[in-house]
């Protein structure tokens, strides 16, 4: 037993199916947690009605909309969790997270924007991916120079993060201003939206696509990763593209915390420490981190979610709240731990 655990593959391997466990066993408390509690043998049988393409029971009913509620949970979570791994590598810090360049904030005014016109839900969805891909899109341009350099010295990414952090302020400009002008009738939902909140979120399948195409790349593209953490200055002499690598890391982690923020709202502190958990605790691998953290972010934001919904129901709380109040004092003591000597 102990030979089997000094191989790295056979670690990862075991690690990573753990965790997959971890997850089906998450979507699966979600489908039992609620203001009316599924017993095992009633998750059974409303499983199996499920599957044979029907939902005639009560319970199936519970399930059905439980599960599709735990799904946008998991893949929202996953997404931001991997673009943090994503956004970390490419402006080498790990306090960086998916929000940290403003796309987040440009979604938030396109919401808004569709909130405040009363617009239908596919409205607010669509004005929220624009918002997102519009400040992506002037991001690149006013920082392409940086992106596309052969180098990927701190200089480099100080210069791509102010030019976000500038673009952030003024699309959090304008989100209070439409805050400040906002009928009652409509402040409640613009509130909710900018907090995080699953609840109507419907389940869709481009978010799972989008997540997929980033894990294939980022899984393609771990060793060069590994390669630009530790030697960034040399990575090109190395033979890894930095300049490409960088643009791509850019794309994915904007199309994945597009899709999130378009799917749930802003929910925060998943893209941070989550990724910085698990490099915490299993080390900076690349190859084993970007697997890891998907199914750490994932269940984490499902059981977030069972949270959202029990503690005060029939009431339910915005699951950005309850991501704040965990993710706050826990990152905290991960960085207490760290200064540790």
């Amino acid at each position: 037993m102990q030979q089997f655990f000094r191989d790295p593959r056979q670690r990862a391997f075991v690690l990573v199916t753990a965790l997959a466990v971890m997850a089906a066993g998450s979507l699966g408390l979600s489908g039992m947690t609620g203001s009316v509690a599924l017993s095992p043998s009633e998750l059974h049988g409303a499983l199996r009605e499920l599957v044979h393409g029907g939902a005639n029971s009560m319970a199936a009913t519970l399930l059905e909309l439980r599960l599709s509620r735990a799904m946008v949970a998991f893949v929202t979570g996953a997404a931001l969790s991997l673009a943090g791994v994503m956004m970390q590598a490419l402006l080498r810090n790990p306090l960086a997270d998916p929000y940290v360049l403003g796309i987040s904030a440009g979604a938030s005014v396109g919401a808004l924007v569709a909130l405040l016109s009363m617009g239908a839900l596919w409205m607010v969805d669509a004005s929220a991916f624009a918002g997102a891909v519009a400040i992506s899109m002037m991001l690149y341009l006013l920082a392409r120079r940086d992106l596309a350099g052969g180098s990927a010295a701190a200089g480099g990414a100080s210069l791509l993060l102010l030019t976000g952090v500038i673009l952030s302020s003024a699309c959090m400009a304008l989100v209070t201003l439409m805050l400040s002008i906002a009928p009652e009738s409509r402040l409640r939902g613009m509130v909710f939206w900018m907090i995080g909140d699953l609840a109507g979120a419907p389940m869709r399948a481009l978010p799972w696509l989008v997540l997929a195409a980033a894990m294939v790349f980022a899984l393609r593209n771990a060793r060069s990763l590994n390669v630009l953490a530790l030697h960034a200055e040399a990575a090109a002499t190395l033979g890894v593209p930095v300049g490409a690598l960088r643009k791509g890391l850019f794309f994915c982690s904007g199309v994945l915390t597009a899709s999130a923020v378009t799917s749930a709202g802003s929910i925060g502190f998943v893209g941070l420490i989550v990724p910085h958990a698990c490099r915490f605790a299993i080390g900076p691998d690349h190859r084993l981190l970007i697997p890891v953290t998907t199914l750490a972010g994932g269940t984490f934001l499902v059981l977030a979610d069972i949270l959202a919904r029990t503690v005060l129901a029939p009431q339910q709380l915005p699951v950005g709240v309850v991501t704040a109040l965990i993710g706050a004092p826990f990152f905290l003591y991960q960085l207490h731990q760290l200064r540790r000597p």
